[in-house]
């Protein structure tokens, strides 16, 4: 007979707004405090710490629009977060500073959360869905130089890009992107060349979410249906259908695949945080613990594997932090 799910660890309290994403950053070591980011509906970005359960900060840089994405930029104390006020903020947290530093106007009205891959020590590329409705810029931080522009070919009615995942194999190979598109088509891209590699179509619906596993050149990607996408990459960089896996409701908000490869989690609207195998997508469990719309889950960066948390935004105003399958 299975376990039954566990209970959340804790639950944070006191964002007065729905939560849209979240970041940990724990990996650093003692006495070092780990932070999970959020971002709220009310255009807040909270510090949590999680040794006390409570705020340390409360950041206020999106003119109280939405905050969709935060990310730290290797260590807790730069932060770029986004907003629907159409900017980018970079924040510097040292000594217990709270200033935005820098901005870049994005001029995009969707939800499409921008993506940082870190190139080199001290640098940074960021994908983000740009002005005109089908594109997606890549700049260079903290530069802020345009890399270039990806514009899908004439005819091509992707419609607007709803999720973006930037990689490189390893460090110094040439960056590639992911984008999850409103006609339900992923598209492979070469950063380099500007140019697009491959396009599979997954969905009947929007892409809402898309993570992927650069070692197995395996990726999953979710909509606002019942099915969840596993699709692979070739060696010669063609995206195929690996499996599709049915969904007792739909919708989809997010997916994230835990740091170590082993499991994966989705964000449901039906409330609902479903935690999957990723080697055969075998369904291992459901968390019922939100009352509304799950936005948004985020494993934590713990460096020892039995400390590592998960941890899912919800419409509800509340933050579940589980402790789930560590010990794997």
């Amino acid at each position: 007979m299975a376990l039954p799910p566990p209970d959340p660890q804790f639950v944070l309290r006191g964002t007065s707004a729905a939560v849209h994403t979240l970041h940990f950053s724990c990996g650093g070591p003692e006495p070092d405090i780990p932070l999970l980011f959020s971002g709220s509906e009310n255009g807040f970005i909270h510090v949590w710490n999680l040794k006390t359960h409570r705020v340390d900060t409360a950041l206020d840089g999106h003119g109280r629009k939405s905050v969709c994405c935060v990310k730290t930029m290797g260590g807790k104390d730069r932060l770029l977060s986004q907003g629907r006020d159409q900017r980018i903020c970079l924040w510097d947290l040292a000594e217990g500073r709270t200033s935005v530093t820098d901005s870049v106007f994005t001029e995009h009205v969707g939800f499409c959360r921008c993506s940082l891959l870190q190139v080199a020590q001290g640098r940074w590329l960021m994908a983000m869905a740009a002005r005109s409705l089908e594109e997606v810029q890549i700049l260079e931080l903290p530069s802020k130089t345009s890399v270039c522009t990806l514009k899908p070919e004439v005819g091509a009615k992707l419609g607007m890009p709803m999720c973006l995942k930037l990689w490189q194999l390893s460090c110094g190979s040439q960056p590639v992107l992911l984008a999850g598109y409103e006609d339900g088509s992923v598209v492979l891209w070469n950063v380099s060349m500007g140019k697009a590699l491959s396009r599979l179509i997954c969905h009947q619906e929007p892409v809402m979410s898309l993570d992927f596993d650069s070692e197995k050149a395996k990726g999953i990607s979710g909509s606002s249906e019942k099915v969840l996408s596993i699709w692979s990459l070739n060696e010669q960089q063609n995206l195929q259908v690996y499996k599709t896996h049915e969904l007792v409701n739909a919708g989809i908000s997010d997916i994230t695949i835990r740091p170590d490869k082993k499991i994966l989690a989705t964000a449901g609207w039906d409330h609902r945080i479903r935690i999957f195998g990723w080697k055969k997508l075998k369904p291992l469990a459901v968390l019922d613990y939100h009352t509304a719309t799950t936005h948004c889950v985020s494993f934590s960066d713990h460096s020892n594997p039995r400390d590592r948390l998960l941890a899912a935004g919800s419409r509800d105003q509340r933050i579940s932090v589980w402790s789930i399958y560590a010990q794997t």
